[in-house]
């Protein structure tokens, strides 16, 4: 029978061991997978989407039975940036709510402890008015899909006991993120479009929107040190924003980053395009409050490292010599082990 792949780390194992995290082989599970280990945690599991599909409860089930985790991370997601999101809106909704509620009530059914759900920020900025109004148009169906996590988790910590928190991440970025032009968000397309037109000597990128449009990010090591930090620290029902508390607008993003990248040529607006939503900058004073996170990865800096991850790996595909999880971001790698990790990070 296939297993799910164990990592051990040296040290007494803590009290929330064993943690199951799905998604554990992708851009932002690996990391979290890595700060685990780091932090003392022996038992670590990691399911495969090739060996455990979580939209099918019998795979759910077994997974949980072999595993027996007394926590549960679940970071698996099919995401992709405002294109994948119009072009999939379905598939979005469907997988992502179907993963979520069936992985949570067969975690109740086995008495797991601990299940640690990542929502998604697509309207409020303030915890308290994550109801407040619909969510933005291009990642509608997707954040609802996703907020069902916490009302699931609220509702089954009202009748059953069982212990959910429900964490709300920013836009996150760093080395090894998708850089798919069909499926990718913005830091990783951007960076793709203007290092591509230096190689090629284009004279122009074409970016969507109008650029008036604001964003938040938060690099991925730093994602993972809160969820880490929020699994061992707090058992609340409320929802909690993480976040680097910086806001940029997509144009000086671009400015930015063509920058960095030493793309000097003209940046074409394309308005037939939408800009998304129109503003995203999150109060993170609760994450600080209750487990003690703030981000410390400046964002120039997180940037600079980015976009030397994707260099780096251009220049070894011409030496046929690539790196161990560079593929454009399509693949990150474990040890001794590749994994997908665009769409589905399950």
């Amino acid at each position: 029978m296939t297993q799910p792949r164990r990592y051990e780390a040296a040290g007494d194992s803590l009290s929330i061991d064993p943690v199951l995290v799905t998604g554990g082989a992708g851009f932002l599970g690996r990391r979290v997978v890595e700060r685990l280990l780091a932090s003392g945690h022996r038992r670590v599991f990691v399911a495969r989407s090739r060996d455990f599909d979580l939209r099918r409860q019998v795979d759910v089930r077994r997974l949980l039975e072999i595993s027996r985790p007394r926590t549960i991370i679940h970071l698996a997601a099919v995401v992709g940036g405002i294109g994948a999101n119009r072009a999939h809106p379905g598939q979005f909704f469907f997988e992502n709510l179907i993963m979520g509620t069936t992985l949570m009530e067969e975690a109740r059914l086995q008495a797991v402890e601990k299940f640690v759900a990542i929502g998604t920020v697509c309207a409020s900025f303030l915890e308290d008015s994550l109801w407040d109004g619909y969510p933005e148009e291009t990642n509608a169906a997707y954040g609802l899909a996703k907020k069902m996590l916490l009302v699931q988790g609220q509702a089954y910590r009202s009748e059953y006991g069982f212990n959910s928190i429900f964490l709300l991440p920013t836009n996150l970025y760093g080395p090894g993120d998708n850089f798919d032009p069909e499926s990718s968000h913005v830091i990783p397309a951007l960076i793709r479009k203007c290092v591509e037109a230096v190689d090629t000597g284009a004279p122009f990128i074409e970016v969507w929107g109008d650029g008036s449009a604001s964003r938040e990010f938060l690099y991925v090591e730093d994602a993972a040190e809160a969820i880490v930090l929020a699994t061992e620290r707090f058992d609340g029902p409320e929802p909690v924003n993480l976040g680097a508390g910086e806001e940029v607008t997509i144009k000086a993003l671009v400015t930015l980053i063509a920058r960095h990248c030493g793309f000097k040529g003209e940046v074409r607006w394309d308005t037939s395009r939408p800009n998304g939503q129109p503003r995203r900058c999150l109060d993170t004073s609760r994450a600080a409050k209750l487990f003690g996170f703030r981000a410390h990865t400046s964002f120039d800096s997180g940037l600079r490292k980015t976009i030397d991850w994707y260099r780096a790996g251009i220049l070894a595909r011409h030496r046929d010599d690539v790196p161990a999880g560079w593929a454009g971001g399509e693949t990150i790698t474990l040890p001794q082990d590749d994994v997908r990790g665009s769409k589905s990070l399950v």
